[in-house]
């Protein structure tokens, strides 16, 4: 694609874009590609479905059977991935969708990210369907903190390489969905309450949309008539779905559909 094509395709969009009011945002980890942090498939952070270090497979060490047998085994690896998180912050793309939070009538962020950058940025209506690796939870009573940084929890760890918690001495874990585990609940119902609403437009950004709670969204929006767009350099699941396929990165695609971000 041209320079010249690349940017008419923008404008027709912006256009498009602009009147509407009701969006959804599907986002993967190629938004928070422009923040520094890798591509991943779901909690698996730095990995892509290789072997660890341990001989075994990323989805085994970081699935919910291996952290009830083996917690310090999975948390190895859970610190692994907040080291590469470290530091991360919101970029063009994160602050594009909070403004249009503020701007428009009815905003929505449905994530695969465990990075929590779109509740930094300053997004409310986030449906964070993998979970929130900042924020974390005693496995046996009602103990909840956030943290920007694993490092904080360092004084916690014991001998046996796990964090306890302050209140009971129980095994403290990141509120994420680890490989084998349920969905939220709560994700899912303000989800499936949202999508009744119906949306203007969705608009997929960075992720390959494998799984069927990330593509019904568009499937849904197209069975109606309603604009969907994808920003994925690559291809996807949905880019031959869609009504317009950028092939552009996250914040390169959203500052041309949008101007320079706001604070």
């Amino acid at each position: 694609m041209t320079r010249s094509s690349a940017a008419d395709l923008l404008d027709a969009v912006a256009q498009r874009l602009a009147p509407l009011q009701n969006l959804l945002f599907i986002t993967g980890a190629g938004i928070s590609v422009d923040s520094g942090l890798p591509t991943y498939r779901g909690v698996g952070g730095l990995y892509d479905g290789v072997e660890a270090e341990d001989g075994l497979p990323i989805e085994v060490l970081l699935s919910g059977p291996m952290f009830r047998k083996r917690p310090e085994r999975t948390w190895k690896y859970l610190r692994e991935i907040g080291d590469a998180c470290r530091g991360a912050l919101p970029n063009a793309a994160h602050r594009h969708i909070a403004a249009l939070e503020r701007s428009r009538e009815r905003v929505f962020v449905l994530t695969q990210n465990v990075d929590g950058l779109h509740v930094l940025a300053g997004s409310n209506n986030v449906i964070a369907i993998h979970g929130d690796a900042n924020s974390l939870r005693c496995t046996a009573c009602p103990w909840t903190s956030r943290v920007r940084d694993y490092a904080e929890l360092d004084e916690r760890f014991t001998a046996t390489g796990v964090p306890r918690c302050p209140e009971c001495d129980a095994i403290i874990r990141p509120a994420v969905v680890l490989f084998e585990e349920m969905l939220p609940a709560p994700a899912l119902q303000t989800l499936d309450t949202e999508l009744r609403r119906g949306f203007d437009a969705v608009v997929s950004i960075g992720t390959s949309a494998q799984f069927p709670y990330i593509i019904a969204p568009v499937l849904q929006a197209r069975a109606h008539g309603k604009l969907t767009v994808e920003i994925n350099p690559g291809v996807s699941e949905v880019s031959g779905l869609v009504d317009f396929h950028l092939q552009l990165g996250a914040a390169e695609a959203m500052n041309g559909l949008f101007g320079p971000p706001t604070a």
